[in-house]
């Protein structure tokens, strides 16, 4: 049985057990259900150990073998673009499909209010994590890693990117057995990577089912059937913009086969919905854009960790529709200018996630601030936490196929000679 497979089974699983643990009576099947979570949870700590090295190695790798820095600059423009480009869209969708459905306009103020008071505390945490946001220049003097090691230590990808693509295109310049010695080193490195990543996975069907069996246990489906017609207009959106973006994008900008893409990349599709984490999904995908895709290390090792940092497509469309939707239940009027001010906001918000604490309520706060909402915003981010965690997940795995398909395409324009 092939591995996406098991995933997928695990997955299929994990709801079915998390759902039976919240029938009256099954007390003793929740309480186990949640004692066993840490097991999945040092899976998603195993894999995230592995990304620093991965991303070190293979963008080193990668730099120093392109033996042009040109095309280096060549490679990070396109995928700039694409970043750009596809979290605008998304943005677009999101808002134009939440205004279509009117979202929010008829939610009952009695059954808002409720649902508002339940999460008022982590509301009122994403406000108080929103004035940690850093300004446009402080973002920018951010990608300048005063220490690349420090910046390693926290996980923070923008930075390490910069310095590591520095490093590398250092080591074009030099020659002789001191550039070979120093690429050999990074090529062992690399290789280690995949192979604690080809051992993770096979713990990885277990792992996902013991996750969602966790997550389904603990909230259950009765606040996500209390903001139904909000989830369904999320998930719509986050279809449509696969549908009418990133698909053409794959089929006539890579030049790929949708359904033998999707099964070459889909342990990393299904990985990034499980654990709602495309950044501890990014070895998966690394390996399968490598290997089942056939896109260069040079091309991969850039765009797929720049993308897990920078580009949130599916982010972009939940903060959209969380915007019309929380500004209309409120009576806050959307007019031309406000409804601009959301595509642009929920763009650099997006783009922002990466360094903000509680990125996703963050920076969605980010977004309400933007069109006045004020006393409102935090209450609004109270309203739509009990469903963030399974949009979380259909968002994620959003990003990670985003990702995936700029890697492609950014391959392809390159020259390159995909195996699909």
């Amino acid at each position: 049985m092939k591995l996406h497979t098991k995933i997928l089974l695990g997955l299929l699983g994990g709801i079915a057990i998390g759902a039976i643990a919240k029938v009256p009576g099954a007390d003793a099947l929740q309480r186990v259900v949640l004692a066993v979570e840490p097991v999945g949870t040092a899976f998603i700590r195993l894999i995230t150990m592995v990304v620093v090295p991965l991303v070190i190695a293979s963008l080193f790798v990668g730099v120093a073998s392109l033996g042009d820095v040109r095309r280096l600059g060549r490679i990070g423009g396109r995928t700039l673009v694409y970043f750009a480009l596809t979290t605008l869209i998304a943005a677009t969708i999101g808002l134009v499909i939440a205004q279509f459905f009117h979202l929010g306009a008829g939610l009952d103020p009695s059954v808002r209010d409720t649902l508002t008071s339940q999460f008022q505390e982590r509301g009122t945490t994403a406000a108080q994590d929103a004035a940690l946001t850093p300004t446009f220049v402080q973002t920018l003097m951010a990608l300048i890693p005063a220490n690349p090691f420090a910046a390693a230590a926290a996980g923070d990808l923008l930075p390490l990117i910069v310095a590591v693509c520095l490093f590398g295109a250092a080591a074009t310049v030099i020659q002789g057995d001191a550039r070979r010695t120093v690429v050999a080193f990074f090529q062992g490195v690399n290789e280690l990577a995949m192979v604690i990543v080809g051992w993770l996975m096979r713990a990885a069907p277990v792992a996902v089912l013991l996750l969602v069996a966790a997550t389904v246990a603990r909230s259950g489906l009765d606040l996500l059937r209390s903001l139904l017609m909000y989830a369904a207009v999320v998930v719509l959106a986050l279809t449509v913009h696969v549908l009418v973006t990133l698909l053409p994008v794959l089929r006539f900008g890579a030049r790929l086969g949708v359904g033998s893409f999707v099964r070459a990349v889909s342990d990393a599709l299904m990985l990034a919905f499980s654990t709602a984490s495309s950044a501890a999904t990014l070895p998966v995908s690394m390996a399968a854009a490598r290997e089942r895709l056939g896109i260069s290390n040079e091309v991969a090792s850039f765009v797929l960790p720049a993308g897990s940092s920078l580009n949130k497509n599916g982010a972009a469309v939940y903060k959209a529709v969380t915007a019309v939707f929380i500004a209309q239940l409120y009576g806050i009027p959307l007019g031309p200018a406000q409804m601009v001010t959301i595509v642009l906001a929920t763009t650099m918000a997006s783009f922002a996630g990466a360094g903000v604490p509680g990125s996703s309520l963050v920076t969605t706060l980010i977004v309400l601030n933007a069109i006045g909402l004020g006393p409102h915003a935090a209450a609004g981010i109270a309203l739509v936490v009990g469903v963030d965690r399974p949009l979380d997940m259909c968002r994620s795995a959003v990003n990670t196929f985003s990702n995936l398909v700029g890697a492609a395409w950014v391959a392809r324009s390159e020259g390159e000679a995909l195996r699909l």
